[in-house]
């Protein structure tokens, strides 16, 4: 059996294809069942035509979703796939990722399932550095449950469940994933097809939690969220782009950048009138994960400014490998006999 080259490491062990695969090769026989124009159409067809330049078997990939409008894609891939339970996708995936290296594991989750009844799976599995692969949608609102207010909403989002306007300030799911240290984060939006593959294949091949929010419309509930960000004219002057060991420019003659700014923070500014060799260059690879939270908090609920692309990428161990470590150490250093660890220190007479 071949499997893929050790220059992947995120994708190490897993066994690859010994025929050429096309895009019409990942789409399932189910009827694509989202509604007329949502984002997540863009999305599945992202996922499926950048899968096969991976080269894998099929039947070694494994979508795992939770509940909500993006929890559909495990019927829509061509691939093994589970739709589990809610907000509890991340807990599910770790098993399966540990009890099987020669798997590559995806989850695929929504801004209520993943950081609200799933919040706390989620940052343990970022925490724990598990070699998965996370896609976590988000549109700002519950879409499967008709139309209320999502951990991702804005501060004053009024929605059938907040009529008066919503009091929770919501989360920045980048920050959040870079406060659980993260190895692998990065963000990209549902219509920037270019971007968000290059993120979707940067994260393949990392080993260990890589996260990729995606900024994705929904047509229903919260129609034009992030339009702003597709509008000619407003899309140079918000979004900000990084590339790994280049400076962090934009505007639509790159008249802008971020600069270093007090106590660690960083800031936008006119490169005019700072010079160009004050822009921070960026680095993903850099260990301490203070800067990519800096570059995090310039995204802001207004999308005034939005950070697309990878945020930090960091090699540490991961869970799963060590913990299979453990086991293999287990057996050759220690008695496996079921007997013998009831009858351990740890045990006691009850009369």
């Amino acid at each position: 059996m071949t499997t893929i080259d050790l220059g992947l490491p995120g994708l190490a062990g897993v066994p690859t294809s010994d025929e050429p695969q096309k895009a019409k090769d990942y789409k399932s026989d189910q009827e694509v069942r989202w509604c007329p124009g949502c984002g997540d159409y863009v999305v599945l067809n992202a996922v499926q035509s950048f899968l096969p330049t991976l080269g894998l078997k099929r039947e070694n990939i494994v979508f795992i979703s939770g509940i909500g409008c993006s929890s559909r894609f495990p019927y829509y891939m061509n691939t093994y796939g589970m739709h589990s339970i809610h907000g509890r996708a991340p807990a599910i995936a770790t098993g399966l990722a540990t009890a099987r290296p020669d798997l590559s594991v995806w989850v695929v989750t929504g801004d209520g399932d993943a950081l609200s009844i799933g919040g706390n799976h989620l940052i343990h599995t970022l925490r724990r550095n598990v070699n998965l692969k996370i896609l976590l949608f988000n549109n700002r609102i519950y879409g499967l449950t008709k139309g209320q207010y999502s951990p991702t909403s804005e501060a004053g989002k009024v929605t059938k469940s907040t009529p008066m306007g919503s009091l929770d300030y919501p989360f920045n799911p980048v920050s959040l994933a870079l406060g659980a240290e993260v190895s692998f984060v990065g963000r990209a939006l549902d219509s920037d097809r270019k971007g968000l593959t290059e993120v979707l294949r940067q994260a393949a091949e990392h080993r260990g939690s890589a996260l990729v929010e995606i900024y994705q419309n929904c047509p229903i509930f919260n129609d034009g969220a992030f339009d702003v960000l597709k509008e000619p004219g407003e899309a140079e002057q918000r979004l900000i782009p990084l590339e790994h060991g280049k400076p962090v420019r934009f505007g639509a003659e790159g008249e802008y950048g971020v600069v270093r700014a007090g106590f660690g923070s960083l800031e936008v500014a006119k490169v005019s009138e700072v010079g160009e060799e004050e822009l921070v260059v960026h680095d993903a690879h850099m260990t301490d994960p203070s800067y990519a939270f800096a570059l995090s908090r310039l995204s802001t609920q207004d999308l005034r400014y939005t950070v697309t692309g990878v945020f930090r990428s960091v090699s540490r161990p991961t869970y799963d490998d060590q913990a299979r470590a453990q086991v293999e150490e287990a057996k050759a250093t220690r008695a496996a006999n079921l007997g013998d660890l009831l009858r351990g220190k740890d045990t006691w007479t009850v009369v």
